[in-house]
């Protein structure tokens, strides 16, 4: 997968050794996802002890994915883990549906994660404007989940003085603003008091509602959710090209999933290998000529056809040497 950068079956059976024909390799792969049951949160176990990132607080970013298969709706919620080097999926729900997703599908997903490693282990959780509603803020304050969600520039804040004001309003001639309140349909408890800051960028307003003690924090942080959107790109067009997939089984696509986030887990580690401590260097503009993930991918494919015993130790380093438990 790695080599040819597909999750295509077809393409994947013509990189198989031997002499066996193209369709008994198709075949086998059609028999391994037909067959094989691969547990995602023994996966997302397995990935955060080979990147090292146990027992210390991260950054969660919450975000949808969709693609069309024919007249099929593919719609993944995906919960990333993003640090400086490393954004890569951790858990996912397939949604049987077109569209957003529900309170009650996300906090199925966050149900999952804290059983694993608990609230102790986030930092902040960060989300899109599709990701507000009263119902769902309510659940991460319940359960201690620090939060930084973008909302809507149309929405009402209920002050702590009494007054109502739409946000649009607020921003109207200050460049940027912080307020305390609950959104529209909150109750007004201590509990789920906000606080809210925002700004305008290139005309547009951007305002994130956090449960954090500084509103200004949750913006700063805010700015790392962009590592979600660059972790589906390394899962599509910049790294495997998930959406080659003609899987539609959510059992199987659950599985294929499963190998995608552990292929994007060794490419990072390929890259550690290589750079240690190091960083990638940056062009004129300011930007890294490459990212950390496709470093580690171009030399895992190298490594594979010319050095394999290199990618072998690269994903053996930190691979645990006895079973993956998970916490049920």
């Amino acid at each position: 997968m790695a080599n040819c950068r597909t999750v295509n079956l077809s393409h994947l059976a013509s990189q198989f050794p031997g002499c066996a024909k193209h369709e008994s390799n198709y075949r086998r792969l059609q028999r391994f996802f037909q067959h094989v049951r691969l547990d995602s949160d023994t996966a997302a176990l397995l990935i955060m002890q080979m990147l090292n990132l146990l027992n210390r607080p991260n950054v969660l970013a919450l975000d949808r994915t969709n693609w069309k298969l024919g007249s099929r709706d593919i719609n993944i919620l995906v919960l990333a883990i993003v640090t400086r080097r490393f954004r890569v999926p951790l858990m996912w729900t397939l949604l049987d549906h077109a569209g957003n997703s529900g309170t009650p599908e996300r906090s199925a997903l966050m149900d999952r994660y804290l059983r694993l490693f608990g609230v102790s282990s986030i930092r902040i959780l960060l989300a899109d404007r599709e990701f507000v509603g009263t119902q769902w803020m309510h659940f991460l304050n319940k359960n201690n989940i620090p939060f930084a969600i973008r909302i809507k520039e149309d929405m009402v804040i209920h002050l702590a003085d009494g007054t109502r004001r739409q946000f649009r309003t607020l921003l109207r001639k200050p460049k940027r603003g912080n307020w305390e309140g609950w959104l529209n349909g909150m109750e007004a408890s201590p509990e789920d008091r906000l606080r809210v800051a925002g700004k305008r960028i290139d005309g547009e307003l951007l305002i994130v509602a956090t449960n954090t003690e500084k509103a200004e924090k949750g913006l700063d942080l805010y700015r790392k959710r962009w590592g979600i959107e660059c972790m589906f790109g390394d899962a599509k067009t910049r790294g495997f090209n998930i959406e080659d997939t003609h899987i539609t089984d959510p059992q199987k696509l659950a599985s294929l999933l499963v190998i995608v986030a552990l292929a994007v887990t060794w490419a990072y580690r390929c890259a550690t290998c290589v750079m240690g401590r190091g960083t990638i260097r940056k062009k004129q503009h300011g930007r890294r000529e490459k990212s950390w993930f496709r470093t580690g991918l171009d030399v895992l494919r190298k490594w594979i056809i010319h050095q394999p015993d290199k990618a072998i130790n690269a994903w053996a380093k930190t691979c645990p040497r006895r079973p993956v438990i998970t916490s049920k």
